[in-house]
C-alpha cells in the first residue's frame, strides 16, 4: 500500500486565534477553516491546527520539518519578531547527526524541528 500524506492534529494551546495568525506569519497558507479545525500548507507540506488545549499533551509533542537553510529560516523568523510578537521561543542554530537545526516551541509548547535539507 502507498500513503499519501501525512497531516498531523497539531494542539493551538488556549488561543486559537493568535496560533492561527502565528503560523500565517511562519510562511504556512491557511487552505481551510472549519471553525475548530484549520489547514495549513507550505509547499506541499501540510498540518492541522486543532482548537485544543492540553499543556501536557503540546509539550511533548514534536514535528521536524525540512527547510533549506536553518540559518537563513531563524533570521527570518527573528526580523519579523515573532518571539515578541508571539512569546515564542527559538533557539539557536545546532548541528544535529540528521542535519543543522533550528527549534521553535510554539504557543500551545509543541516543539517544531526546523532542519535543513
Amino acid at each position: 500500500m502507498k500513503f499519501l500524506s501525512l497531516q498531523p492534529f497539531v494542539p493551538s494551546g488556549s488561543t486559537f486565534a493568535e496560533s492561527k495568525a502565528f503560523f500565517t506569519e511562519l510562511g504556512f497558507n491557511l487552505t481551510w477553516d472549519m471553525g475548530d479545525y484549520t489547514g495549513f500548507e507550505n509547499n506541499g507540506f501540510r498540518f492541522i491546527l486543532q482548537k485544543y488545549d492540553n499543556k501536557a499533551f503540546a509539550e511533548n509533542f514534536m514535528l521536524s520539518v525540512g527547510v533549506e537553510n536553518a540559518d537563513a529560516f531563524r533570521a527570518e523568523v527573528l526580523e519579523k519578531q515573532l518571539p515578541q510578537k508571539y512569546g515564542i521561543r527559538i533557539g539557536e542554530v545546532s548541528d544535529q547527526p540528521y542535519g543543522r537545526e533550528v527549534n521553535i516551541i510554539d504557543l500551545a509548547g509543541v516543539c517544531w524541528h526546523f532542519v535543513q535539507q
